[in-house]
Protein backbone atom coordinates (compact mmCIF):
# COMPACT_ATOMS: atom_id res chain seq x y z
CA UNK A 1 0.00 0.00 0.00
CA UNK A 2 1.04 3.76 -0.68
CA UNK A 3 2.08 4.75 2.82
CA UNK A 4 0.14 7.19 5.06
CA UNK A 5 2.75 9.79 5.16
CA UNK A 6 3.28 10.28 1.24
CA UNK A 7 -0.59 10.66 1.12
CA UNK A 8 -0.76 13.58 4.10
CA UNK A 9 2.72 15.20 1.94
CA UNK A 10 0.61 14.83 -1.26
CA UNK A 11 -2.24 16.56 0.22
CA UNK A 12 -0.19 19.56 1.13
CA UNK A 13 1.96 19.30 -2.30
CA UNK A 14 -1.73 20.22 -4.20
CA UNK A 15 -3.41 22.25 -1.49
CA UNK A 16 -5.18 25.65 -3.68
CA UNK A 17 -4.90 24.00 -6.64
CA UNK A 18 -7.27 20.79 -6.60
CA UNK A 19 -10.62 21.48 -4.73
CA UNK A 20 -11.40 19.63 -1.72
CA UNK A 21 -14.68 18.30 -3.41
CA UNK A 22 -18.49 17.75 -0.63
CA UNK A 23 -19.33 14.39 0.68
CA UNK A 24 -23.57 14.84 0.47
CA UNK A 25 -26.02 12.41 1.66
CA UNK A 26 -27.87 10.95 -1.10
CA UNK A 27 -31.41 11.30 -0.14
CA UNK A 28 -33.09 8.31 -1.30
CA UNK A 29 -35.76 6.84 0.47
CA UNK A 30 -35.93 3.52 -1.11
CA UNK A 31 -31.94 3.11 -0.97
CA UNK A 32 -31.18 -0.31 0.71
CA UNK A 33 -28.25 1.72 2.55
CA UNK A 34 -27.41 5.59 3.68
CA UNK A 35 -25.37 6.51 1.01
CA UNK A 36 -22.78 8.84 0.58
CA UNK A 37 -21.54 10.59 -2.72
CA UNK A 38 -17.63 11.61 -2.36
CA UNK A 39 -18.46 14.20 -5.80
CA UNK A 40 -14.99 14.04 -7.36
CA UNK A 41 -17.09 15.06 -10.94
CA UNK A 42 -16.80 18.71 -9.53
CA UNK A 43 -12.64 18.93 -9.69
CA UNK A 44 -11.54 21.50 -12.36
CA UNK A 45 -11.48 19.30 -14.87
CA UNK A 46 -14.59 17.14 -14.00
CA UNK A 47 -12.19 14.08 -12.19
CA UNK A 48 -10.38 12.82 -9.56
CA UNK A 49 -7.40 12.60 -11.87
CA UNK A 50 -5.89 16.38 -11.16
CA UNK A 51 -4.81 14.65 -7.49
CA UNK A 52 -2.62 12.39 -8.64
CA UNK A 53 -1.17 14.34 -12.11
CA UNK A 54 -0.68 17.24 -10.10
CA UNK A 55 1.17 15.70 -7.21
CA UNK A 56 3.12 13.71 -9.62
CA UNK A 57 4.59 16.35 -11.56
CA UNK A 58 5.28 18.21 -8.51
CA UNK A 59 8.14 16.12 -7.65
CA UNK A 60 9.41 15.29 -11.02
CA UNK A 61 12.58 17.02 -11.00
CA UNK A 62 12.98 20.05 -13.79
CA UNK A 63 16.35 18.63 -15.67
CA UNK A 64 13.45 15.77 -16.66
CA UNK A 65 10.83 17.91 -17.84
CA UNK A 66 12.65 19.40 -20.46
CA UNK A 67 10.87 17.30 -23.37
CA UNK A 68 7.31 17.93 -21.47
CA UNK A 69 5.52 14.95 -19.94
CA UNK A 70 3.61 12.37 -21.79
CA UNK A 71 0.99 9.70 -20.67
CA UNK A 72 -1.60 6.98 -21.63
CA UNK A 73 -5.02 7.56 -20.92
CA UNK A 74 -8.68 7.41 -22.40
CA UNK A 75 -9.37 11.04 -21.47
CA UNK A 76 -9.30 12.12 -17.89
CA UNK A 77 -5.72 11.44 -17.14
CA UNK A 78 -4.72 13.20 -19.82
CA UNK A 79 -7.10 16.40 -18.58
CA UNK A 80 -5.02 15.73 -15.78
CA UNK A 81 -1.85 15.45 -16.83
CA UNK A 82 -2.31 18.85 -19.14
CA UNK A 83 -3.72 21.20 -16.48
CA UNK A 84 -0.80 20.36 -14.34
CA UNK A 85 1.59 20.53 -17.28
CA UNK A 86 0.30 24.00 -17.60
CA UNK A 87 0.50 24.95 -14.62
CA UNK A 88 4.97 24.02 -14.61
CA UNK A 89 4.87 25.52 -18.21
CA UNK A 90 6.07 22.72 -19.95
CA UNK A 91 4.49 20.61 -23.04
CA UNK A 92 1.85 17.74 -22.70
CA UNK A 93 1.02 14.50 -25.31
CA UNK A 94 -1.54 12.43 -24.08
CA UNK A 95 -1.55 9.22 -26.22
CA UNK A 96 -5.54 7.68 -26.30
CA UNK A 97 -7.33 4.97 -28.09
CA UNK A 98 -8.61 5.34 -31.20
CA UNK A 99 -12.14 4.75 -29.37
CA UNK A 100 -11.73 7.34 -26.73
CA UNK A 101 -14.57 10.23 -26.01
CA UNK A 102 -14.37 13.30 -28.02
CA UNK A 103 -15.85 14.84 -25.02
CA UNK A 104 -12.29 13.94 -23.31
CA UNK A 105 -10.19 14.49 -25.88
CA UNK A 106 -11.39 17.87 -26.94
CA UNK A 107 -11.10 19.05 -23.16
CA UNK A 108 -7.17 17.71 -22.98
CA UNK A 109 -6.63 19.78 -26.38
CA UNK A 110 -8.60 22.81 -24.31
CA UNK A 111 -6.11 22.42 -22.29
CA UNK A 112 -3.18 22.81 -24.28
CA UNK A 113 -2.06 18.71 -24.47
CA UNK A 114 -1.30 17.50 -27.71
CA UNK A 115 -3.39 14.37 -28.42
CA UNK A 116 -1.57 11.23 -30.45
CA UNK A 117 -4.67 8.03 -31.04
CA UNK A 118 -3.49 4.99 -31.85
CA UNK A 119 -5.18 1.68 -31.65
CA UNK A 120 -6.24 0.10 -28.45
CA UNK A 121 -3.48 -2.63 -28.22
CA UNK A 122 -0.68 0.10 -29.11
CA UNK A 123 -2.24 1.92 -26.24
CA UNK A 124 -2.63 -0.65 -23.97
CA UNK A 125 0.91 -1.34 -24.52
CA UNK A 126 2.16 2.27 -23.34
CA UNK A 127 -0.45 1.66 -20.11
CA UNK A 128 1.53 -2.23 -19.57
CA UNK A 129 5.32 -1.13 -20.25
CA UNK A 130 5.27 3.07 -19.15
CA UNK A 131 6.65 3.82 -22.46
CA UNK A 132 5.77 5.02 -26.04
CA UNK A 133 7.28 5.63 -29.14
CA UNK A 134 4.61 7.98 -30.16
CA UNK A 135 6.15 11.15 -27.71
CA UNK A 136 8.71 12.33 -26.08
CA UNK A 137 9.25 13.69 -22.48
CA UNK A 138 8.48 12.27 -19.01
CA UNK A 139 6.32 8.88 -18.94
CA UNK A 140 3.73 9.81 -15.83
CA UNK A 141 1.91 6.40 -15.76
CA UNK A 142 -1.80 6.97 -15.07
CA UNK A 143 -2.02 4.31 -12.03
CA UNK A 144 0.94 2.50 -11.32
CA UNK A 145 3.20 5.74 -10.59
CA UNK A 146 3.54 5.82 -6.93
CA UNK A 147 3.25 9.49 -6.57
CA UNK A 148 -0.19 9.30 -9.28
CA UNK A 149 -1.71 6.55 -6.22
CA UNK A 150 -0.34 8.93 -3.23
CA UNK A 151 -2.63 12.16 -4.86
CA UNK A 152 -5.41 9.66 -5.26
CA UNK A 153 -5.32 9.00 -1.80
CA UNK A 154 -5.94 12.49 -0.13
CA UNK A 155 -9.84 11.56 -1.66
CA UNK A 156 -9.67 8.81 1.58
CA UNK A 157 -8.06 11.27 3.93
CA UNK A 158 -11.28 13.70 3.28
CA UNK A 159 -13.93 10.93 3.35
CA UNK A 160 -12.97 10.27 6.58
CA UNK A 161 -12.57 13.64 8.01
CA UNK A 162 -16.42 14.59 6.78
CA UNK A 163 -17.66 10.78 7.83
CA UNK A 164 -15.02 9.50 10.48
CA UNK A 165 -17.06 5.94 10.62
CA UNK A 166 -18.34 4.92 7.06
CA UNK A 167 -19.00 0.71 6.74
CA UNK A 168 -17.79 0.51 3.79
CA UNK A 169 -16.02 2.26 0.66
CA UNK A 170 -16.49 1.51 -2.92
CA UNK A 171 -14.11 2.79 -5.38
CA UNK A 172 -14.32 2.88 -9.35
CA UNK A 173 -11.53 0.09 -10.60
CA UNK A 174 -9.76 1.27 -13.98
CA UNK A 175 -5.93 0.89 -13.37
CA UNK A 176 -6.45 0.71 -9.88
CA UNK A 177 -4.42 3.38 -8.56
CA UNK A 178 -7.73 4.85 -7.68
CA UNK A 179 -9.01 2.44 -5.72
CA UNK A 180 -5.45 1.48 -4.06
CA UNK A 181 -4.57 5.05 -3.07
CA UNK A 182 -8.11 5.48 -1.20
CA UNK A 183 -7.75 2.20 0.48
CA UNK A 184 -4.29 2.89 1.41
CA UNK A 185 -5.65 6.58 3.24
CA UNK A 186 -8.68 4.53 4.62
CA UNK A 187 -6.34 1.63 6.01
CA UNK A 188 -4.13 3.93 7.55
CA UNK A 189 -6.64 5.68 9.66
CA UNK A 190 -9.26 3.31 9.72
CA UNK A 191 -8.40 -0.39 8.97
CA UNK A 192 -11.47 -1.77 9.82
CA UNK A 193 -13.51 -0.09 7.39
CA UNK A 194 -13.30 -2.12 4.14
CA UNK A 195 -12.52 -0.62 0.80
CA UNK A 196 -14.21 -2.34 -2.02
CA UNK A 197 -13.13 -1.89 -5.85
CA UNK A 198 -16.44 -1.67 -8.40
CA UNK A 199 -15.70 -2.27 -12.13
CA UNK A 200 -17.88 -2.98 -15.33
CA UNK A 201 -19.01 -6.44 -15.92
CA UNK A 202 -17.86 -6.79 -19.24
CA UNK A 203 -14.38 -5.88 -18.29
CA UNK A 204 -14.37 -6.79 -14.36
CA UNK A 205 -10.57 -8.19 -14.62
CA UNK A 206 -9.94 -7.41 -10.81
CA UNK A 207 -13.18 -9.28 -9.70
CA UNK A 208 -12.08 -12.52 -12.00
CA UNK A 209 -8.33 -12.34 -10.67
CA UNK A 210 -9.64 -12.82 -7.05
CA UNK A 211 -12.11 -15.03 -7.78
CA UNK A 212 -9.19 -17.14 -9.40
CA UNK A 213 -6.07 -16.20 -7.13
CA UNK A 214 -3.98 -14.93 -9.46
CA UNK A 215 -3.79 -12.55 -12.46
CA UNK A 216 -6.93 -13.25 -14.76
CA UNK A 217 -7.65 -11.94 -18.33
CA UNK A 218 -11.32 -11.35 -19.38
CA UNK A 219 -13.11 -10.81 -22.37
CA UNK A 220 -12.48 -6.93 -22.14
CA UNK A 221 -15.64 -6.04 -24.02
CA UNK A 222 -15.79 -1.99 -24.37
CA UNK A 223 -18.56 0.00 -23.42
CA UNK A 224 -20.14 3.15 -22.32
CA UNK A 225 -18.23 3.43 -19.28
CA UNK A 226 -14.90 4.00 -20.49
CA UNK A 227 -12.73 4.67 -17.63
CA UNK A 228 -13.01 1.85 -15.81
CA UNK A 229 -12.47 -2.09 -16.21
CA UNK A 230 -9.88 -3.65 -18.21
CA UNK A 231 -9.30 -6.99 -19.99
CA UNK A 232 -6.33 -7.48 -17.72
CA UNK A 233 -4.52 -5.90 -14.55
CA UNK A 234 -1.25 -4.00 -14.34
CA UNK A 235 1.46 -6.42 -13.17
CA UNK A 236 2.47 -4.15 -10.12
CA UNK A 237 -1.25 -3.25 -9.32
CA UNK A 238 -2.21 -7.22 -8.59
CA UNK A 239 -0.51 -7.57 -5.67
CA UNK A 240 -0.88 -3.87 -4.61
CA UNK A 241 -4.85 -3.97 -4.96
CA UNK A 242 -4.97 -7.43 -3.12
CA UNK A 243 -3.48 -6.53 -0.44
CA UNK A 244 -5.46 -3.19 -0.03
CA UNK A 245 -8.95 -3.75 -1.38
CA UNK A 246 -11.80 -5.77 0.62
CA UNK A 247 -13.00 -7.46 -2.92
CA UNK A 248 -14.87 -6.17 -5.88
CA UNK A 249 -18.14 -6.17 -7.16
CA UNK A 250 -18.66 -6.50 -10.96
CA UNK A 251 -21.21 -4.30 -11.99
CA UNK A 252 -24.02 -4.85 -15.24
CA UNK A 253 -23.83 -1.93 -18.14
CA UNK A 254 -27.65 -1.44 -17.40
CA UNK A 255 -27.07 -0.99 -13.80
CA UNK A 256 -24.53 1.84 -14.62
CA UNK A 257 -26.39 3.35 -17.01
CA UNK A 258 -29.62 3.63 -14.63
CA UNK A 259 -27.26 4.80 -11.67
CA UNK A 260 -26.31 7.33 -14.22
CA UNK A 261 -29.80 8.48 -14.62
CA UNK A 262 -30.71 8.47 -11.27
CA UNK A 263 -27.66 10.74 -10.41
CA UNK A 264 -29.01 13.28 -13.08
CA UNK A 265 -32.59 12.79 -11.96
CA UNK A 266 -32.59 12.67 -7.98
CA UNK A 267 -29.50 14.45 -7.21
CA UNK A 268 -28.57 16.68 -10.09
CA UNK A 269 -25.29 15.20 -10.39
CA UNK A 270 -23.55 14.06 -14.15
CA UNK A 271 -21.56 11.26 -13.71
CA UNK A 272 -20.01 9.17 -16.12
CA UNK A 273 -20.24 6.02 -16.21
CA UNK A 274 -17.47 4.87 -14.07
CA UNK A 275 -18.22 7.42 -11.52
CA UNK A 276 -21.50 6.34 -11.31
CA UNK A 277 -20.48 2.66 -10.76
CA UNK A 278 -20.02 2.78 -7.02
CA UNK A 279 -23.53 3.85 -6.98
CA UNK A 280 -24.76 1.48 -8.86
CA UNK A 281 -23.50 -1.33 -6.31
CA UNK A 282 -24.48 0.32 -3.36
CA UNK A 283 -27.73 0.36 -4.83
CA UNK A 284 -27.93 -3.50 -5.58
CA UNK A 285 -26.50 -3.48 -1.85
CA UNK A 286 -23.45 -5.34 -2.42
CA UNK A 287 -21.69 -3.19 0.36
CA UNK A 288 -24.65 -3.95 2.96
CA UNK A 289 -27.23 -1.90 4.71
CA UNK A 290 -24.65 0.60 6.58
CA UNK A 291 -23.01 3.73 5.41
CA UNK A 292 -21.75 3.65 2.24
CA UNK A 293 -19.35 6.01 0.65
CA UNK A 294 -19.50 5.89 -3.09
CA UNK A 295 -17.29 7.93 -5.32
CA UNK A 296 -18.13 9.75 -7.94
CA UNK A 297 -15.11 9.76 -10.02
CA UNK A 298 -15.84 11.94 -12.84
CA UNK A 299 -18.41 13.41 -14.92
CA UNK A 300 -16.77 13.59 -18.16
CA UNK A 301 -19.61 12.12 -20.59
CA UNK A 302 -20.52 12.72 -24.33
CA UNK A 303 -23.37 14.68 -24.49
CA UNK A 304 -25.13 12.34 -27.25
CA UNK A 305 -24.42 9.23 -24.46
CA UNK A 306 -25.90 11.39 -21.44
CA UNK A 307 -29.19 11.90 -23.76
CA UNK A 308 -29.76 8.67 -25.10
CA UNK A 309 -29.13 6.93 -20.52
CA UNK A 310 -31.62 10.09 -19.48
CA UNK A 311 -34.14 8.72 -22.54
CA UNK A 312 -33.81 5.21 -20.75
CA UNK A 313 -31.01 3.52 -23.22
CA UNK A 314 -28.11 1.99 -22.48
CA UNK A 315 -25.29 3.79 -25.22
Amino acid sequence: MIPLSEIIAARERIAGAVLRTPLVRLQLPESPAEIYLKLENLQPIGSFKLRGALNAVKLIPAEELADGVVTASAGNMGQGLAWAARELGVSCTVVVPDHAPETKLAAIERLGGTVVKVPYERWWEAIATSTTPDAQGRFVHPAEDDDVMAGNGTIGLEILEDLPDPDAVLVPFGGGGLSVGIASAVRGQSPDVPVFAVEPEPAAAFSASLAAGEPTDVAGTTSFVDGSGAPRLLPKMWPLAREALAGAFPVPIDDAAAAVRLLANRARVVAEGAGALALAAALAGRAGTGKIVCVVSGGNIDEAKLAAILAGKTP
